[in-house]
C-alpha cells in the first residue's frame, strides 16, 4: 500500500473564518495540487476522523465533510479513538485498501477545538479517561501525565542518579528537578524546530529556563511542556501499487502498521514482563515493575507489531526519523523507551545526548549526538498544536514530505529536511496510553 498525496491546513488556536468542512477542503486542495490526476472521481471512498462531537456541536460531522468534498454516494466511515484518532484513521485507510475493498482511499481528519472555552475543552478531553473512577479524581489530563512522569522519574532518576541521597523526600525533589530540566530540552527542541515549519502553531526560540519558568500547570509539568488545543485539518491518500503510478512518480510505501491498547483505568494496569525488542534482554529488566503507570505498554505493543511487519530489528538504526505524539514533553521521553530507541531507564540520558535532535538546527545547548534519530523534526504536537482528529494525519503528511524530500517545497525552508531519508515512523497516542498506533513509511522509488 502506498501514500501518494497529503495536505495540511495551518494549525492555529482558532480559524474563525473556516468551519470544519472548509478546513478539510483546504487540506484536500493542497494535496491534489501535488497530484493533478487525483480528482475526486478517482477516490473509491473515505475514512474521516474527528475526536469529539462536542467541539463541532454537530453529530455525524464526517458525513457533512463527505458531502462537502463531493464524495457522495461513495462509502465512508467515521473514526474516533481519543488522541490516536488521526493515526487510526490513517491505518483504517490502509486497511480499506489492503483488504481489496478499495483501490484508492481518502483519510481526512479535523478538529475545531476553539469553539469552546479552554476549561470546557479540557473537560471534554478528560472524558476519554474512566469517567467512573479517574475522571472524578482529577478531571484533566495534565494531572494524569504529571502523576505518570513522577513515577517514571522515581523509577529511573531517583533510583539511579540520586540513590546516594538518603532522605526520600529530598531525593525525589532533586530527581524531579532534574527530570524537569531534561523534559525542557524536549520542549526547546520541538519549539525551535517549528521555527522552520509554517504550519506550526507555536514556533518559538526558547531556553531551558524559559520552559522551567513558564506557568506551572500540574507539577512538574509547565505550560511550555504541554501541547495545546487547536483548529486544523489534514488529509492523506492511500492506494494500491498499481494505482500509485497514476498519481505520482514518488510513491511512499506503508511497510508496517501496529496498534496497542491498555486499560482505561490507571489503577488497573498490571505488572509483568517487558515485551522485548530484538536488541533487549530479560536481564535488562530483571528488577523493573512493568508497566505500572510509568510506561506505555500500548506503545510498546504497537511498535513491536509495526516493526515485525516492516522487518525492523534495530529501530534507532533502521529509522531515519519519527514523528511522535508528544502531547507532553514527559511522554515523548517515555515513548523513546517504549519504541526501543533506548532501553527503559535510558530516556533521560538519551535526551541529554542530543540523539533525537536535528544536526543542522541551532539549539541553545550542546547536542553532541544530534541526528542519530531525529524525533519530531516538524515540532511535534507541543509546537504544531493538537487538533485531535487531524494530528495523526498531520504526522503522516510530514513524514510523506520528508521521504519525498519535498520539505523545502512545502515549508519554504530546507532546514528540517533530513538528507537521504528513506524510512520513518509516525506514532499516535490516546488517553493515558490506552491506545496507540505506529505506522512505518518507506521511500518507494
Amino acid at each position: 500500500m502506498f501514500m501518494v498525496a497529503g495536505g495540511v491546513t495551518k494549525f492555529a488556536k482558532a480559524h474563525p473564518a473556516m468551519d470544519f468542512r472548509l478546513m478539510v477542503r483546504k487540506a484536500w486542495d493542497a494535496a491534489v495540487a501535488d497530484a493533478p490526476n487525483l480528482t475526486k472521481d478517482r477516490i473509491d471512498g473515505s475514512r474521516i476522523s474527528y475526536f469529539s462531537d462536542h467541539f463541532t456541536r454537530q453529530l455525524k460531522a464526517a458525513s457533512m465533510v463527505q458531502d462537502y468534498l463531493g464524495l457522495n454516494p461513495k462509502g465512508s466511515v467515521r473514526i474516533e479513538w481519543g488522541g490516536a484518532t488521526g493515526g487510526e484513521c490513517f491505518q483504517a485507510a490502509y486497511e480499506a485498501v489492503a483488504s481489496g475493498r478499495m483501490d484508492v482511499c481518502l483519510a481526512a481528519g479535523f478538529e475545531t477545538m476553539s469553539r469552546v472555552q479552554t476549561w470546557k475543552g479540557n473537560e471534554f478531553i478528560a472524558l476519554a479517561s474512566d469517567t467512573n473512577y479517574d475522571f472524578p479524581l482529577g478531571g484533566f489530563y495534565t494531572g494524569y501525565y504529571a502523576l505518570m512522569v513522577q513515577r517514571h522519574i522515581h523509577e529511573y532518576l531517583r533510583k539511579t542518579r540520586f540513590a546516594h541521597v538518603k532522605d526520600e523526600r529530598e531525593a525525589q525533589r532533586l530527581a524531579t528537578a532534574e527530570g524537569s530540566r531534561i523534559m525542557s530540552l524536549v520542549s526547546v527542541k520541538n519549539h525551535v524546530n517549528a521555527l522552520h515549519n509554517p504550519y506550526a502553531q507555536y514556533p518559538k526560540q526558547l531556553s531551558v529556563d524559559d520552559v522551567l519558568r513558564s506557568e506551572m500547570i500540574s507539577y512538574p509539568l509547565t505550560r511550555e511542556q504541554i501541547c495545546t488545543m487547536s483548529d486544523g485539518a489534514a488529509v492523506a491518500v492511500v492506494c494500491t501499487a498499481d494505482r500509485a503510478k497514476e498519481f505520482t512518480d514518488k510513491p511512499i510505501e506503508i511497510i508496517g502498521v501496529g496498534t496497542g491498547t491498555d486499560t482505561m483505568r490507571l489503577a488497573d494496569r498490571p505488572f509483568g514482563k517487558v515485551p522485548l525488542m530484538a536488541h533487549e534482554s530479560a536481564k535488562d529488566y530483571a528488577n523493573l515493575d512493568y508497566p505500572g503507570v510509568h510506561s506505555f505498554r500500548a506503545g510498546r505493543s504497537a511498535g513491536l507489531e509495526a516493526y515485525k511487519m516492516a522487518g525492523i530489528t534495530a529501530p534507532k538504526k533502521e529509522l531515519d526519523f519519527i514523528e511522535l505524539h508528544d502531547a507532553y514533553a514527559s511522554s515523548e521521553i517515555q515513548t523513546y523507551e517504549d519504541l526501543g530507541l533506548c532501553r527503559y531507564g535510558e530516556g533521560y540520558s538519551f535526551t541529554e545526548s542530543g540523539a533525537p535532535f536535528l544536526p543542522n538546527v541551532k539549539y541553545p545547548f550542546p547536542t553532541p549526538k544530534a541526528g542519530e534519530i531525529p524525533v519530531n523534526p516538524s515540532g511535534g504536537l507541543i509546537a504544531c498544536g493538537h487538533p485531535v482528529g487531524a494530528t495523526g494525519l498531520m504526522q503522516a503528511v510530514f513524514a510523506y514530505w520528508q521521504l519525498e524530500r519535498s520539505i523545502g517545497k512545502h515549508f519554504g525552508d530546507t532546514t528540517l529536511q533530513i538528507p537521504n531519508a528513506k524510512r520513518g515512523a509516525i506514532h499516535s497516542h490516546a488517553g493515558t496510553g490506552s491506545a496507540v498506533t505506529v505506522s512505518i513509511l518507506e521511500r518507494g522509488y
